[in-house]
């Protein structure tokens, strides 16, 4: 099996910008996809709209990625390719000061933005290192490059999915798996519904789908390490 055979998973893909990120590599490309999420409904509902957008075949699964014995159990269908392109997108917002966050809250923060990417890498990493090329997309966030008062635990998990992700390419730097981090500002999803910005000031998610079907395509000759994606006019107050 080629990588260009080979299939696209992506994590957090039932809504928002993973739904966005599917949809556009069903657009753009023949490859299989695997989405992982935990709301089946949603998920069934992005897969529909990945078929009517063009894809070839897609496959889902409800997992809660924070749980690395749910992601063990996975099992991929012998008629689904497996994997060379891994896309971590999952993650939550927690629109909270840091002195005000319990610790059940950072802790969620932890398992979601950082552990759903450790988990679902580890469960797929033996396979990739399998493949003739492989790559790992890590949506981090620009939260991930400085801190945020006002969603301070949010910031401190994405600054950890950065380091990992920075580790996590200089270990493979000598095999034929890239590893790369999308720090990624405000982009239109379910997390501003409850809030009043006006979404064309936001990052279009559609964006970032191209942006990512571009990195799989490069020539294995390039690697992007590490991109920084913001509104056109900056950050959207009040957030």
């Amino acid at each position: 099996m080629t990588y260009e055979e080979s299939s696209v998973l992506i994590t957090g893909a039932s809504q928002g910008i993973g739904r966005s990120i599917a949809l556009g590599f069903a657009a753009a490309t023949s490859r299989p996809l695997i989405l992982l999420a935990r709301n089946s409904d949603n998920l069934l509902e992005t897969s529909e709209l990945c078929y009517k957008a063009g894809a070839t075949l897609v496959h889902t699964v409800a997992c809660d990625a924070t749980s690395p014995d749910e992601l063990s159990n996975i099992t991929i269908p012998e008629n689904v390719p497996e994997p060379s392109v891994l896309i971590n997108n999952a993650g939550s917002f927690l629109y909270r000061t840091v002195t005000e966050t319990s610790n059940e809250e950072f802790q969620k923060q932890i398992d979601v933005n950082l552990f759903t990417a450790v988990n679902t890498i580890n469960r797929f990493l033996p396979g990739l290192r399998k493949m003739h090329r492989a790559l790992i997309i890590n949506i981090c966030s620009v939260g991930s490059l400085r801190g945020l008062a006002d969603s301070g635990a949010y910031s401190a998990a994405k600054h950890a999915l950065l380091g990992y992700t920075r580790s996590l390419r200089d270990e493979l730097q000598n095999t034929d798996i890239g590893v790369s981090a999308i720090n990624l500002g405000q982009t239109h999803s379910p997390s501003w519904d409850a809030s009043e910005m006006s979404p064309d000031r936001l990052i279009n998610p559609s964006d970032v789908a191209k942006l990512l079907v571009t990195l799989s395509e490069l020539s294995p000759r390039s690697l992007v390490e590490e991109i920084t994606i913001q509104p056109q006019h900056g950050r959207v107050p009040p957030m």
